[in-house]
């Protein structure tokens, strides 16, 4: 799925979102020209990397039991290794953490919080590893692309 990342305009990022961004990002939303935002907070780039994405087990029907774990699979480079990661989760920001852990980064979602942006979701995490939090931006047409973008972008930002 894509999805543009520039609006028509170059004001500030929280002219773009509908809501208020989290207090510890705001100053920098509000200041900032939405290209300024989206390259600190999104990286485009980096050692870990998100291509296919799926939950293998969608067309499985609900139960009386409540939620229950979904299996998801992904294609998942870290620096020069790809490959398939495979994870049994309540959700895909949960199961991507997982598959992220089992590769040797660890990246704890601490905050998270979306906003529509028009047609677009903008999704906010704050996530911790190794001693250090950092916050970051996922950007796209899907609520759960949004998310996963987040937390790829964020555990560059820790890597960083």
């Amino acid at each position: 799925m894509t999805s543009s990342i520039a609006p028509a305009s170059p004001s500030s990022f929280a002219a773009c979102v509908d809501g208020r961004v989290p207090r510890p990002l705001r100053e920098d939303a509000e200041t900032k020209t939405f290209a300024a935002f989206v390259g600190e907070y999104a990286l485009p780039s980096g050692p870990v990397r998100l291509g296919q994405w799926s939950c293998v087990d969608d067309e499985r029907p609900s139960s009386r039991l409540g939620p229950q774990a979904r299996a998801y699979r992904a294609t998942l480079a870290l620096g020069d290794r790809i490959g398939t990661a495979h994870a049994a989760a309540c959700g895909p920001v949960a199961a991507l953490t997982a598959m992220l852990h089992d590769r040797g980064v660890g990246v704890e979602v601490t905050a998270f919080h979306q906003l529509r942006a028009g047609a677009q979701v903008a999704t906010f995490v704050r996530g911790s590893g190794a001693g250090r939090a950092e916050w970051a931006l996922g950007w796209s047409d899907d609520p759960v692309q949004s998310a996963l973008r987040a937390v790829v972008a964020c555990a560059n930002r820790l890597l960083a």
